[in-house]
């Protein structure tokens, strides 16, 4: 302060500036004053510059890399992509359509496929319902969508499941590669088997989704949308055999997939998700319900007013008559095990076959069976029961192996079950004793008897009653179903002549070799059974039973096979024919087979029932077709309180009551023997009619038997000495 003011300057002096600032050097900054900086902070950033430096310089070069093999991998699998036409049906098994007898289609087996249609053709409402539940965005992307994989995944992840497992997020695009198998084609020599190769090539794993990727981008660019849609409309496989849209169609609704409504194709798009489950003819309620689904899906998606939807599901789809039949499974599986393989189960091509298949016969048999199940049969029983019907010609016209009627590939108890006869086979012991001469009104003594057997000592049977009747005729042993007389018939005309009987009528299951024969000991099937006694009704002759009238490939007019059955040789006499039937219908008139009775038509059959009950039976025929019916466990335990002339009689009456609805009522072709004269008063002798013209006196031998009527005819007098022989009991 002091010095300021010493040296002040002088009023009006000039002020002297400060001096000057050095001048900057050229080029040089000046420099802010350094601030320091937090060290942990200097290193995180430079790690994180570090690392996206590294990712960006790895990153771009696999996405490259990436990249140029997903290009490589599209082009090569665009090389190998046939034409469109080389995909739309490549089964490795062709299909078999079963026709009835009146040209209907009742049943398939194989792969089905329809014939080829296209996404132009097809009917806008199916496609349209497809793309609605399976890729609404089918039209926007390039064959697979990001969004919809990454909604799947979500999806999968919130209810618990893998990222992969349940909704896949696959485009059509993708769906169809699977179906293609990636290109890879089934080899028939390779040890996979056709189910595990399909399996495989519906494997969802992470492998497979990678390589769809590059498939679908090639089909992309090698095919457009609509041919894309035409190969998956095409090879889907729908359920019940069927291969494509077309097939589902005709096999669900009888018409084409180019003319189903909005309701019928929502339900065919609804079997895309599982066919099996979905099916109309395993639940209809279950596939109307996934069509109401989809239906709204196509409404959300504007591809129906809320008018069309309200409509659809008021009239939901319906199956076919043909669909909802659902007839002659176990006839359909029997005709295509009497044909050659190379046709039917392992055929390549399309075949057709025409049956015999009476499908109003079919219904009528089914229904009977349950009717009498429904009512008459405890509940939860597990008997079954078996019910054939054919022609006099062996035709058969229907055909119900079990209880459970929708089944394809069951076990068949009219063709494939073996079991014992029993009285039902009764009916072949009085054929050979009439072809030989017999009357109906013949007597024969029911009586005990013991017949020495070598090897196997002494043999009693005895009637089901324990009773013995004395001096009965033929047509009374027959028709109570007596034993003893039986036995003592059979052992008398000769057991090889009532075993040639049986073999010629078509019973080729081996027969007991001992007396037990005449009591139905031997086994055979109900098939076997009810064409033997078409060969009764038929006059006489044999019957091979048949369903397969005519086999041909589908396009071709000309049959690779016909007719395979029918009548054959004759067995026995028409005389002895004609009597047997009057015998037979007098079982049903005032015997065993009381409850078959039919009102106002002539009815012939006979009731068996085998030892403890294990199995029953009844056959029969009116003048127009012939029935078996077997009841039965599987495991051969005995039925209880069950004879053949109860539940099965009943059975056959039901089935016999619908079969002959709207038939006129024809008469049996059937020959009353003429009444026998009045006994005479000596006990030995009877008065039987002889084989033709007036009543006779006719001697009885000490067996019971009517001896011959032609003394001359040595074969007659060799067998009575037989049987003489045979029945010394001791």
């Amino acid at each position: 302060m002091v010095a300021d003011r010493q040296y002040r300057v002088p009023k009006g002096a000039r002020k002297t500036p400060p001096p000057a600032s050095p001048a900057k050097a050229p080029g040089r900054r000046s420099r802010a004053p350094a601030r320091r900086r937090n060290p942990v902070l200097a290193l995180f950033a430079g790690l994180v510059r570090l690392i996206w430096r590294i990712i960006w310089g790895v990153g771009w070069r696999v996405a490259a890399l990436v990249a140029l093999m997903l290009f490589g991998t599209s082009a090569y699998f665009y090389s190998t992509l046939p034409p469109l036409a080389d995909l739309l049906d490549a089964r490795t098994r062709g299909s078999v359509t079963l026709l009835d007898t009146n040209g209907q289609v009742f049943a398939w087996r194989g792969e089905t496929f329809g014939g080829q249609i296209t996404a132009e053709n097809v009917s806008p409402a199916l496609l349209n319902a497809i793309i609605a539940t399976e890729d609404k965005r089918f039209y926007r992307h390039f064959g697979i969508s990001p969004r919809g994989i990454a909604g799947a995944v979500a999806i999968n992840l919130r209810e618990g499941r893998g990222p992969l497992e349940g909704n896949g997020g696959s485009t059509i695009t993708q769906q169809v590669a699977k179906l293609l198998c990636l290109g890879v084609p089934f080899d028939p020599r390779s040890a996979m088997t056709e189910a595990d190769y399909e399996a495989d090539c519906r494997a969802g794993s992470v492998w497979r989704k990678l390589k769809e990727v590059p498939y679908a981008l090639a089909m992309e660019a090698k095919y457009s949308k609509p041919e894309i849609l035409t190969i998956y409309l095409n090879r889907a496989y729908l359920g019940a055999g069927a291969r494509g849209f077309e097939a589902a169609s005709q096999r669900y609704f009888g018409k084409s997939a180019n003319e189903v409504s909005a309701a019928e194709g929502a339900m065919l798009a609804g079997l895309l998700k599982a066919p099996s489950r979905y099916a109309p003819t395993s639940s209809m309620e279950r596939a109307q319900g996934r069509a109401a689904v989809i239906l709204d899906l196509m409404l959300d998606q504007d591809y129906l007013t809320a008018a069309e939807t309200a409509d659809a599901k008021a009239r939901p789809a319906e199956l076919s008559a043909a669909a909802a039949a659902r007839a002659g499974g176990y006839f359909a599986d029997w005709v295509m095990e009497s044909g050659p393989a190379f046709l039917t189960k392992d055929t390549t091509e399309d075949v057709v076959i025409r049956t015999t298949l009476d499908q109003r016969l079919q219904r009528a048999a089914e229904a009977a069976l349950q009717s009498v199940f429904d009512t008459k049969v405890r509940d939860g029983s597990q008997a079954q029961a078996a019910i054939v019907v054919m022609s006099a010609d062996g035709a058969v016209r229907a055909m119900v192996g079990g209880r459970d009627t929708t089944v394809t590939g069951a076990f068949n108890r009219a063709t494939q079950a073996l079991r014992q006869t029993g009285s039902s086979f009764k009916p072949f012991v009085y054929a050979a004793a009439l072809d030989l001469g017999f009357s109906p009104n013949d007597f024969v003594v029911d009586e005990p008897l013991t017949i020495n057997i070598p090897g196997s000592g002494p043999w009693s049977p005895k009637n089901y009653d324990d009773e013995y009747k004395g001096r009965i005729t033929l047509t009374t042993a027959l028709k109570e179903s007596r034993n003893i007389p039986a036995v003592k018939i059979s052992e008398g005309v000769g057991r090889e002549a009532v075993r040639a009987v049986a073999n010629g009528f078509g019973i080729a299951s081996d027969l007991a070799a001992g007396p037990a024969l005449a009591l139905g000991a031997s086994e055979s099937t109900l098939l076997e059974m009810t064409g033997a006694y078409a060969g009764i009704l038929n006059g006489g002759s044999s019957v091979r039973p048949y369903g397969l009238t005519e086999l041909r490939i589908r396009g071709d007019d000309t049959p690779l096979i016909g007719q395979d059955g029918g009548m054959g040789e004759r067995v026995i006499s028409e005389s002895a024919a004609r009597q047997l039937t009057w015998m037979m219908a007098q079982v049903i008139a005032s015997g065993t087979g009381g409850r078959a009775a039919l009102d106002g038509r002539e009815a012939a059959g006979k009731t068996g029932t085998t030892t403890a009950g294990r199995d029953a039976w009844f056959i029969g025929f009116t003048a127009d077709y012939v029935t078996g019916v077997w009841m039965g466990y599987d495991d051969n335990r005995p039925l209880t309180g069950v004879t053949g002339g109860g539940l099965p009689a009943e059975i056959w009456h039901e089935v016999m009551v619908r079969v002959e609805d709207g038939l006129p009522a024809t008469p049996l072709p059937m020959q009353a023997p003429a009444a026998p004269a009045p006994l005479t008063d000596e006990p030995d002798l009877a008065a039987t009619p002889g084989p033709s013209g007036p009543a006779t006196d006719q001697p009885m031998d000490p067996a019971g038997l009517p001896a011959p009527r032609q003394e001359t005819n040595l074969a007659d007098q060799i067998i009575r000495e037989v049987l003489k022989g045979l029945l010394k009991g001791n």
